[in-house]
């Protein structure tokens, strides 16, 4: 556990989740410095200098990089936020080429095709998985391409790619550059277009789903962005034994990251991968 120094004072509270590299630039006179574990302390009365403190020891703080300092978000009951993926042996999500008729790319219906073969004997390994990750679901964010082809202004006409049923079956927050008025769907799924970035999309999605996890549903860039803000707890890679060669890569341009496997599943046609960040 580290701490932040100050001479004047002896009383120290602490918060959770570090600012992936960031340090005490920034963040004013006091030094706040955090630990391998993701933990920091910061002298009581110090808020100003350390934002996040005085919220009680269980408190968890989010933060996002904002240029050389960082702004913490912080939520008292924050939600398990994950993301799942199937991906290529060489890093890929999907093939190259997206379209309305090939939403993964060209050839990338290899890597999702697992998932529509868990009744198949010897799948039952990858029929638990997928159970146990749609569990306890919240609400789901996804981007732009993962709602639908095109860039743009919205074409009112659709409404996604899975009919009038998704699969969902609760809140979904879409990241938009252009508005659109929600989209209530059957079976309890509703689309909200979120045009203000990846903290207010969580933010709203942890308000709706409670206390249940919030999963961040896709595209690779969504995926990225969060990632490189330090705002997913939990990655499972659904890893495919084929390579694409090109496409959309899960992991380009985010460095840093530590990841500690917590399970390992195999089966005939993928291996399931869960990490925890730190």
């Amino acid at each position: 556990m580290a701490k932040a120094q100050n001479a004047s004072s002896s009383s120290y509270v602490s918060f959770r989740r570090r600012p992936p590299a960031v340090s005490s630039a920034g963040l004013g006179e006091v030094a706040c410095r955090y630990g391998s574990d993701g933990l920091a302390r910061g002298p009581v009365g110090a808020e100003d200098q350390c934002p996040g403190l005085g919220m009680g020891s269980s408190s968890r703080v989010r933060w996002s990089i904002r240029g050389t300092s960082a702004t913490a978000r912080s939520n008292h009951h924050r939600n398990l936020v994950t993301c799942r993926a199937s991906i290529s042996l060489d890093g890929f999500t999907a093939a190259p080429n997206q379209s309305l008729k090939n939403p993964f790319g060209e050839g990338g219906m290899s890597l999702p095709q697992w998932q529509f073969e868990t009744e198949q004997e010897g799948r039952s390994a990858d029929a638990k998985v997928l159970r146990q990750a749609g569990e306890d679901v919240g609400a789901y964010i996804m981007g732009r391409r993962m709602f639908g082809p095109g860039t743009g202004e919205w074409d009112q006409e659709w409404t996604g790619w899975w009919g009038p049923n998704p699969p969902y079956h609760a809140p979904v927050f879409v990241l938009s550059h252009h508005p659109r008025e929600p989209l209530t769907m059957e079976g309890g799924t509703t689309f909200t277009f979120v045009t203000d970035g990846i903290e207010s999309a969580l933010e709203q999605a942890s308000k709706a789903a409670g206390d249940r996890k919030v999963v961040i549903a896709g595209g690779a860039n969504v995926v990225r962005q969060y990632l490189a803000a330090g705002l997913i707890d939990e990655l499972l890679l659904h890893i495919v034994p084929v390579t694409l060669g090109a496409g959309e890569r899960l992991l380009k341009g985010v460095g840093g990251l530590k990841l500690n496997p917590v399970e390992v599943v195999a089966s005939p046609t993928v291996t399931h991968v869960r990490y925890r960040l730190s």
